[in-house]
């Protein structure tokens, strides 16, 4: 995919349609998540220098993938048997066996991952390496269906200080 970080090709002083951090990390992971990849143009002005907004978005963009590039270098489209949960982007990467589930919404604490129960050994969070508790399918104050061959994630109460969180699922 090649995108511009706003609605011009150049460099444009008075645009004001220009994607912020999370619009353009959501247009890499979606990107990956199809088996594809993502070109960001950036016009320079005329001074040849970047705007102020591009630069503070590149450096979220990097600043995310410090401890988030696993979920995209060497990763494509997951496979199908991976159902996707609402409100995420998938990533798989086929040397290591692992799926990357990308929090574009953050959920409520029971995270239900329908059919992946048998598939996963491990969860962990990949901003920090923290342990995510894999436990049975859970019932829920509003309705929603659980089957045995569900499986639950049980996350923080409280959304993690990253942009788009990623969890790290190691397969069977």
């Amino acid at each position: 995919t090649c995108q511009t970080f706003s609605g011009s090709w150049g460099y444009h002083r008075d645009e004001m349609t220009w994607k912020d951090s999370r619009q353009l990390l959501g247009l890499l992971i979606e990107s990956v998540s199809k088996g594809g990849n993502l070109l960001l143009n950036v016009g320079p002005t005329a001074r040849g220098v970047f705007d102020y907004r591009a630069v503070e978005a590149l450096n979220s963009m990097g600043e995310w993938m410090k401890f988030n590039s696993r979920s995209i270098y060497g990763c494509t489209q997951a496979p199908e048997e991976f159902q996707v949960p609402e409100h995420c982007l998938l990533t798989y990467h086929p040397q290591t066996n692992r799926l990357y589930i990308h929090l574009i919404e953050y959920p409520l604490q029971n995270f239900n991952l329908p059919g992946y129960k048998g598939k996963v050994k491990y969860a962990q969070f990949l901003h920090d390496g923290s342990e995510i508790a894999i436990t049975a399918p859970q019932g829920y104050w509003i309705k929603v269906d659980v089957k045995k061959e569900d499986l639950n994630l049980k996350l923080p109460v409280v959304k993690p200080a990253v942009e788009i969180p990623v969890i790290e699922l190691i397969l069977e």
